[in-house]
């Protein structure tokens, strides 16, 4: 379980450090849902999944109950995500909310922009916030952005950016220019690096930087 890193947890949930490059679900045994699962009597809710090259902050239920309650949450918009991401340019806006309509095509796992609402089609909405701008030798004008997904659709943050032509880099499947040289493989520079649980203690907040950021500046 040297992989598996519990930052908080009561009797209902846990906040864990999920690794880029890991499933947020069941995978073989492997995955990040297996190995709590494994202290838990058999049983672990992923309530809010991180992509496989996604690293970062995630709430998993420890039991059925729980896990309706949060993603009752989830619904709500209650439970609250921040994401930090390094995205290729500028943007012209230092803050902005974006409104778009995607298709997800689940034989290629991979998510479109369209035009049109239509079967399969779900509206994505999301705020951002330019924290910091520089340059990196590969890839040039780079932003660091701050990011509330106000939906949960997926591939949702890669997509809306890359469509705009701002794709995080890192992530090769929208277009996103190649990691820096010497930074670890199997990760783009996308992470959840803040969560907001209610719970019956009132408001929980938790929030840490991802390693990438500080190899990038």
């Amino acid at each position: 379980m040297k992989f598996l890193e519990i930052l908080f947890e009561t009797d209902a949930y846990w906040i864990v450090r999920k690794p880029a490059g890991m499933l947020s679900e069941s995978d073989g045994g492997h995955g990040l849902a297996d190995l709590l699962a494994a202290r838990n009597g058999g049983y672990a809710g992923a309530i809010h999944r991180l992509d496989r090259e996604v690293g970062g902050l995630t709430v998993y239920a420890k039991t059925p109950a729980s896990a309706a309650r949060l993603s009752e949450l989830v619904r709500e918009k209650q439970l609250k995500k921040e994401y930090v991401a390094l995205i290729a340019g500028t943007l012209d806006d230092p803050t902005g909310e974006w409104r778009d309509l995607l298709y997800y095509d689940r034989s290629k796992n991979k998510v479109y922009t369209v035009r049109r609402e239509r079967r399969g089609v779900r509206e994505a909405i999301l705020r951002y916030r330019v924290e910091r701008v520089g340059e990196l030798p590969s890839v040039g004008a780079v932003s660091l952005v701050s990011v509330e997904p106000v939906t949960g659709r997926t591939h949702q943050i890669r997509v809306q950016f890359a469509s705009r032509g701002h794709a995080v880099v890192g992530d090769r499947r929208y277009g996103g220019a190649p990691l820096p040289a010497g930074m670890k493989k199997g990760q783009i520079l996308l992470s959840c690096r803040g969560l907001t649980v209610p719970d019956g203690e009132g408001l929980r907040s938790f929030s840490e930087e991802p390693e990438w950021l500080f190899e990038v500046f």
